[in-house]
Parts: C-alpha cells; structure tokens; sequence
C-alpha cells in the first residue's frame, strides 16, 4: 500500500544510519481503544516513509521528490549514513498530514494543502508505549470496530489491517535502525512493497526508479515482506476482507525473484500476493454493500471479525455487521450450483472460489489456514491508512478487474473501469476522508 508525502521544509540532526533526527520532538497523537472491556489509553504513529528524509549534518534533502540525492546517496551504505529521519510534532499531524483523532475516533483526510507541503494519503500504527507497538494475538478472538467510509469514492481505499511487522520497529534485528517503532519503521505487507525509503535499517536507494506517475515515490531493489491480515479494504462502493501468507516469519527484506514482483514472478516470491479474500460484491452479492445497500456505507456501521480456532489451529475468519441497531450476518457466495454458499473464509472456501475464479491458489501453496493460524498467534501489528492506487487503480476492490474480462470474479464492483486514476481522484476528491473508531479486542460473543 504505497503512499507519499512530499516536504518542502528541512530539518537538522546529527545521526548514522537510520536515525532520528533531533530539531523536531516527536509526538503521538492520542487514541484510545478496549481491550476485554477496559479502555486503553494509547497513540498512533505514523509511518517513517511520511517523514522528512535529511542529511545529517544541514538541511539537504537526502529524498526529494522522487528521487534521492546522488552526493549524499551515492550507494545504500552511504546514504544510510549520511540521511536521517525526522519527528512530527503535534501541529503537524493535523496541518501537515491531514490526520486528527479525538477519544476512540481516528480521521485520515486524503489530500493536505499544508503550509510547507501536499500530502496524498497517509499510514500508522497502533502504539503499546512510546517505543513499541501494541502486538496483538487475534487467534479465538473477535476484533470490531466502527468505520465512516461513505465520504471515500471509487478508487480510493480507507483501509485497517494486521501486519507482522517487529514490536520494537526493527532495532534489535538492525544495527543501524535506532530510530524504532518510536518513528514509525518497520513497516512490512504481503505486496512486499519496494516504495519504502528505509528496509532492514538500510536506505533503499540501490537501484532506485522514480515512478512515472507519482511524483512523490519510486522503488528500490529492495523489498519488505511479511503476513497481512487485511480485516477492512473499503470506500463508499465495495470492500473486502483478505488472508494473505508468507513462507517466511515476520519481516523479512527481499530481493529478486524472492520479492514475487508482478509479472513472471509473482508466484515464485515468498507472499501470497493475491490472498484468500471475503468481497461480498465479486462473490455475487451486488446489493449486499453499497450505498443504500443491506450494509449502508452511506452511514457509518460497525465491523466484527472473529478469528476461531475451534481448540486448534484458525478455521474459520467470520464476518459479522452491526449498523441501525440491527446485526446483520455476512452475505453468503452467490454462484448457486458452481460454489457452496459459503459465509466465511476457511480452507474450503478459498479452494473452491480460486477453482471456481481461475485463480493460482497461491494462498494454500504459502502456508494457508495454518500459517495465517501462525502468523496470529505470534501477534501482529495494527495499521490504518488511506491510498490511492498508482499501480491499478484500485479496479481490483471497486470495479471489473482484469478490465476486459468477463470470466467469474473480475466483476468486483460498480465503479467504471475508467476510474480511480489518481491524478483524477487527487484533483476532484481531495476532501476525502475516512474515520475508524471503537477498536475493540475481546472474547468471541455469539450473534444469532
């Protein structure tokens, strides 16, 4: 999930590595959330690739644009020496990055028009203290939240997810990262995404290509895999919720074929990129989601999501809905005579909807039910962001993906194909936002 920020303003520090700079003190923005019953005074983060990238001995940037500096990054060990990372200060998270929490409620605005900078976006992580973020163990739990999506149009995705990412940000791991959970490093997914400026504590500015439609952001040779837990991809016309694998354990840097980057290589890599996922629109549930639809996303509504063992290892990833003051049980696969009426992800399900959609189940050949089962049970860390999506547009949550296709599953909701292009939404739907409040963990409850 790629994302950027660019600054105009510098800031001084004296670091080596992936430091923190020191002109800027950093500050959490406040948030709180119930853990079995009790409140839990907590903060967010928000993650290193947003953060002012500088030298360390002035105000050069060592990342500008989308390019790094060719004198202070001449190569990864250089630049990992000469660049650091810089605080965000309490004023900075609502004029900079668009971001403002009150109480339990947390609201992510797309674009800022800030004083020195545009933000498109942005991406944190739920914080156990000052330096580690909060872990959580998801295996015969139930996680909800409340979520306002109805002001996210096609193409945008206001998401919250679990990710292996390291409890202490990658410090004990990487000698040269001390800057930590405390600014936000570490970050990690199933995509195992080549956009993030730091990897294992080293720059990632080997082999360094500028994007060509994001002014912002590029790719390094470098990668950053690790499970994925995606319990919410939404905007106001569909959603989904998804598993995805890795052969590996927790964060783990890539190169090469290890990356699985798309094209010839996506299923040679060490994620399951494509997930075992829940869209109640791509399984034939039109009126399921939607404005208007049996789950209003003109309004905003709850989320219920139970990981259940049933004594063993997961089984079941379970779906349930509250809004109005109504429960409403998720939508059952609708392909009567081709797929059972599923409700639910489990094993079965994800291999007869990949036979049925034509799809590698490259989920099972990662490690499947069991090694999402692994992943929870040695806890994950909690994101929220909101993106757009320079690489496909976000067709493949909101409309028909692949765009000419009219095979079983590419229908996965009713945005136009002609949409999402982020240079459009950026210009026409700058105020969109998305909230998430009410985080709760606690005991599996029953909802007949």
């Amino acid at each position: 999930m790629s994302l950027a920020v660019v600054f105009l303003l510098g800031f001084l520090a004296v670091s080596h590595g992936q430091q923190a700079g020191t002109e800027t003190e950093e500050y959490h923005l406040p948030l709180t959330w119930e853990r079995d019953g009790s409140s839990v005074s907590a903060s967010v983060v928000i993650d290193s690739n947003w953060r002012w990238t500088h030298s360390t001995e002035d105000t050069t940037n060592c990342y500008d644009g989308n390019e790094w500096d060719s004198t202070l990054c001449p190569d990864a060990d250089t630049c990992t020496e000469n660049c650091a990372i810089d605080g965000v200060d309490q004023g900075t998270w609502g004029d900079t990055y668009g971001i403002t929490a009150s109480g339990s409620k947390l609201t992510l605005s797309f674009v800022t028009e800030g004083e020195y900078s545009t933000d498109i976006g942005s991406r944190v992580f739920l914080m156990a203290d000052d330096d580690n973020y909060e872990i959580f163990n998801l295996l015969d739990k139930e996680f909800s939240f409340d979520v306002d999506a109805s002001n996210l149009p096609c193409g945008l995705n206001g998401a919250l997810y679990f990710v292996s990412m390291d409890e202490d940000g990658g410090t004990s791991k990487y000698s040269t990262n001390t800057a930590g959970a405390k600014y936000g490093t570490g970050y990690c997914d199933a995509q195992c995404p080549h956009d993030m400026k730091f990897i294992a504590g080293k720059a990632n500015s080997d082999g360094w290509t500028p994007s060509d439609n994001d002014q912002n952001a590029g790719t390094g040779e470098m990668g950053a895999c690790c499970h994925e837990m995606d319990i919410w991809e939404a905007n106001s016309q569909a959603q989904s919720y998804t598993a995805h694998v890795c052969s590996v354990d927790g964060y783990t840097p890539c190169t090469g074929t290890d990356c699985g980057d798309n094209g010839d290589d996506r299923y040679k890599g060490v994620c399951d990129k494509d997930g075992c996922d829940y869209a109640a629109y791509r399984l034939g549930q039109h009126d399921f989601y939607g404005e208007g639809g049996t789950v209003d996303s003109g309004s905003t509504l709850t989320v219920i999501t139970q990981f259940i063992t049933g004594g063993g290892g997961l089984n079941e990833i379970r779906r349930i809905y509250q809004q109005g003051g109504q429960t409403i049980q998720n939508a059952a696969v609708n392909f009567p005579g081709d797929v059972d009426p599923y409700d639910s992800i489990t094993e079965d399900f994800c291999v007869d909807i990949k036979r049925y959609f034509g799809d590698t189940n490259d989920f099972d050949a990662k490690g499947g039910m069991s090694g999402m089962s692994n992943a929870l049970k040695k806890g994950m860390v909690l994101v929220m962001s909101l993106w757009d999506d320079h690489y496909a547009n976000m067709l493949w949550l909101d409309a028909t993906y692949p765009v000419d296709s009219t095979e079983p599953g590419a229908l996965r909701g009713p945005c136009s194909t002609d949409s999402g292009d982020p240079a459009d939404v950026e210009a026409n739907f700058p105020g969109s936002t998305v909230t998430f409040s009410n985080i709760k963990i606690g005991p599996i409850q029953s909802y007949d």
